[in-house]
């Protein structure tokens, strides 16, 4: 199967790079190691929170195929590892499907071929940690084959930016390198950034999504803050984005979702020996910003509740015994993908209080918390109607927000997306 691509991972960040890449006419190949799961995306089943099934039928309709012959690796002119790298336990990053991917490609790696990695990673991973996996058989990045960083930007679910139009950093282990991966991204990418090499190019990924997380974390404190002043923070954030400059909104919510977790396991890790021998020596730099947002984004679900408590209390209802029902439990306004979703556990700690629950969600048909599944109301008005207490955790754009409002008993909307007045917010 002739291809110019061969994409490693395909989850959320692979199958969208495969897709922009099959719509500008590149031949691609997408390695799964897992033969069932490539079966499933060439039969047309997607991968939960990563396209919708009419693109990858598009995709597939253009000649796009999964498979889990690591030999068609081979094959092509540029490879992108896109391989998950999850938090463990410890926080830090697990590079175990990185390695694999790395592993498999590095068996088949020809001369002149273009790798790159997107996968969150730590600043000094390609170079010391991806580089000598690659190097295994011998041949020697920027010598024999090009070697590159490029954080993946994606934004699930954005109308207004994908693949196309965010500029691409890219950031080469030489300028050759760097030259070759922008020669590729430049088939289907408008702008590309040039980075001085992979090490900043992995801490462009590191400063995006912190950011993102500081930020949140702030305007969580503020909505705590505010509520015990009486004071109406959406109102100051409706002010206070009006300034021009030095200014840039971001709202408050029940937690912190997505796969795009806060990276910081309290230190930055510098490869100093081949893997998996070699271990990592650690800067003993932690980012204390971000230990502490994690730390005032991880206390959200905890607080939504208590203010549960506190508003069926007021009205002269206990938690105990009473019906809730959850609007929206996925991480995202509009997508399907739960990952990393404070709905699982504010609904734990609601099911654990003696609540009894229900959720609506349009993109879910079914929903478990503590390994039990929760009951789906079928009926939305009926379900908000019947509930003690109505928690808005996600603003879908289905939700007539004003109407259920009215219905509700009790509303707590926790994404400020109600009108003044017409529900109690975060």
């Amino acid at each position: 199967m002739p291809a110019d691509l061969a994409v490693l991972g395909l989850g959320r960040t692979g199958l969208p790079l495969a897709q922009a890449a099959t719509a500008a006419g590149i031949g691609v190949i997408g390695y799964e190691p897992d033969p069932a799961a490539a079966a499933d995306i060439n039969a047309g089943r997607v991968p939960p929170g990563t396209l919708a099934a009419a693109d990858l039928r598009r995709m597939l309709a253009l000649g796009f195929r999964a498979s889990a012959d690591p030999g068609v690796l081979g094959r092509v002119r540029t490879a992108v590892i896109c391989a998950p790298t999850p938090l463990g336990e410890d926080r830090a990053l697990d590079l175990t499907a990185v390695t694999a991917a790395a592993r498999a490609l590095a068996a088949h790696l020809r001369p002149h071929t273009t790798v790159v990695l997107e996968s969150a990673v730590y600043p000094g991973t390609t170079e010391g940690y991806l580089r000598p996996l690659l190097e295994a058989d011998g041949l020697r990045a920027g010598r024999d084959f090009h070697l590159a960083y490029s954080p993946s930007r994606l934004d699930p679910g954005n109308r207004d930016f994908q693949l196309a139009n965010t500029p691409k950093v890219i950031g080469g282990c030489t300028p050759a390198c760097t030259e070759a991966a922008a020669a590729f991204y430049g088939r289907f990418t408008e702008r590309i950034v040039r980075a001085r090499g992979p090490r900043e190019a992995e801490a462009v990924n590191l400063l995006e999504t912190n950011y993102r997380h500081v930020n949140i974390a702030f305007a969580n404190e503020m909505a705590v803050f505010c509520h015990d002043l009486g004071v109406d923070l959406w109102d100051v954030i409706r002010c206070a984005e009006t300034k021009p400059f030095g200014f840039q909104a971001f709202r408050p919510g029940p937690g912190v979702g997505g796969p795009a977790a806060a990276l910081d396991p309290n230190a930055v890790p510098l490869f100093t020996a081949v893997p998996p021998h070699g271990r990592a020596r650690m800067l003993g730099h932690p980012l204390r910003m971000v230990e502490l947002a994690q730390e005032v984004n991880s206390r959200m679900p905890r607080y939504v509740v208590q203010r549960a408590a506190a508003l069926l209390n007021e009205h002269g209802k206990s938690l105990r015994g009473a019906r809730v029902l959850l609007l929206g439990v996925t991480y995202k306004a509009d997508l399907g993908s739960q990952e990393g979703s404070p709905a699982g556990e504010i609904g734990t700690r609601l099911i654990e209080l003696g609540a009894q629950l229900c959720y609506h969600d349009p993109y879910v048909p079914q929903w478990r918390v503590l390994d039990r599944p929760v009951p789906r109301a079928d009926s939305l008005w009926e379900a908000a109607a019947e509930a003690d207490l109505t928690l808005l955790l996600q603003h879908h754009r289905t939700y007539d927000l004003q109407g259920l409002a009215v219905k509700a008993q009790l509303l707590l909307d926790t994404r400020g997306a109600t009108p003044a007045g017409a529900a109690a917010r975060l």
